[in-house]
């Protein structure tokens, strides 16, 4: 029997290269590039997106993210493999780091995908965000004030850790193509995402952290 087409998916902090690799890692794999917000959800993005509530914000995330993920396995039904750049775990852990309570249980008919999480030295991580021309909405700055909660709760989901510190991106694809993804994972035990019933604990909430800056 033939392999089952990949699924793999890029995780990570801004400027550690997810969306330059994604784009890369799509083309190499010959994969469809599934966006995990889909159109439909784009204007809503936007209005939600500038209101303070983390709980709405999430369960919109959340609804993309299911939309998105009939659309990947349907392309895997058909034998096509798929790249995404971020999945649930991008969404759980931002925002249980910026104080959402809501309990998520992942069910099990999701597609699971082989996840690299991209890591990247604060420096130069930030010299990379400085150098970008895209749009820095209000989340993502209250994000980078939780880093170290995004990063520990990224440590709940079984990924492979890819360090992109120095690299070119040509050199990082290398290094993701060449990763033993049959071997354990580092950083994450390795029972697929959604077998843990508290998967992420609470982050008390913190009221200014919902303000307009």
């Amino acid at each position: 029997m033939p392999d089952p087409p990949r699924f793999e998916s890029l995780e990570g902090l801004r400027g550690t290269g997810k969306s330059t690799l994604a784009l890369m890692l799509a083309a190499a794999r010959h994969a469809v590039l599934v966006p995990t917000v889909p159109t439909p959800y784009q204007s809503l993005r936007h209005a939600v997106d500038e209101r303070t509530n983390v709980e709405a914000r999430m369960c919109l995330y959340l609804s993309a993210l299911f939309t998105a993920a009939e659309e990947i396995q349907r392309h895997l039904d058909a034998g096509v493999p798929v790249v995404v750049e971020s999945y649930f775990a991008r969404c759980l852990a931002n925002h249980r780091a910026l104080g959402a309570r809501l309990g998520v249980t992942l069910p099990s008919w999701l597609p699971t995908p082989v996840t690299y999480h991209l890591v990247c030295a604060d420096e130069e991580r930030q010299r990379r965000l400085a150098g970008r021309n895209k749009p820095t909405s209000r989340w993502d700055v209250l994000i980078e004030s939780v880093t170290g909660r995004v990063t520990d709760a990224y440590a709940s989901f079984p990924m492979h850790r890819i360090d992109t510190t120095g690299r070119s991106p040509d050199e990082v694809l290398r290094v993701i193509t060449n990763t033993d993804t049959k071997g354990a994972h580092s950083h994450a035990d390795t029972e697929p995402v959604g077998t843990h019933p508290h998967l992420l604990p609470p982050v008390p909430r913190r009221p200014e952290r919902t303000r307009r800056p």
